[in-house]
């Protein structure tokens, strides 16, 4: 499958049947979300394997140009975040890299979901919504949709179902972005479904049980 980009694994059992691949935030590494596996409470049975890929280091514009882990440069800190849109792309990519060496590994296309959180939750929007196999969901937490713009949908994801998570005083992400996806993806006849939290840019515990029950679902 050619390199992939550096990541985590975490497998819930040996063979697993299922895999869950989940982005990091800006300045962060997989690492991050890493800690949440056993916390989801799987039912015992499942066999799943979590991805945390790692963002390449590259400048960061708003951040005067330091050099941090990124999916793609921010280049001015308005409400709609100026993006670049190549970068994000090409990181879209390196996760359908990903995507496509598990159907290899014998994971059924049906039975991957994508996880995203802020600047990985952007990603994983572009790397879902075009992929050209149909996924088994999509979770966006405490982030924006980048794309929306020039997004190309692809037929085989459009009843993929979409789970959008937001902290209510989110200052870093404004839950109304959420609301912006939400509204784009219902005009698209997407099944989404928007659930907001006491918190900032963060998760909570209220909000990891919620994603383990979705993915015991989804995946059941």
């Amino acid at each position: 499958m050619g390199d992939l980009l550096s990541h985590i694994t975490v497998e819930t059992s040996s063979n697993p049947d299922a895999t869950v691949i989940w982005l990091h935030g800006l300045g962060a590494d997989g690492h991050d979300f890493e800690p949440i596996v056993p916390e989801l409470n799987l039912p015992k049975d499942s066999a799943v394997r979590f991805i945390f890929p790692n963002a390449p280091s590259i400048p960061v514009t708003i951040n005067g140009g330091y050099v941090m882990p990124a999916w793609y440069d921010i280049l001015e800190m308005s409400i709609d975040r100026k993006v670049d849109d190549q970068q994000l792309r090409a990181s879209a990519n390196e996760i359908v890299k990903i995507i496509n060496n598990e159907i290899a590994l014998g994971i059924k296309s049906e039975r991957i979901i994508l996880a995203g959180f802020s600047q990985g939750g952007a990603v994983a929007i572009e790397s879902a919504l075009t992929f050209e196999k149909k996924l088994g969901g999509l979770l966006l937490m405490s982030t924006y949709f980048a794309t929306k713009d020039t997004i190309e949908f692809s037929p085989q994801n459009r009843d993929i179902p979409v789970v959008i998570h937001h902290g209510d005083f989110d200052p870093v992400v404004p839950v109304t972005l959420s609301q912006v996806s939400e509204q784009k993806l219902k005009q698209e006849n997407y099944q989404v479904s928007i659930r907001t939290y006491p918190m900032e840019h963060s998760v909570c515990s209220q909000q990891i049980n919620d994603i383990g029950q979705w993915l015991a679902e989804r995946l059941a």
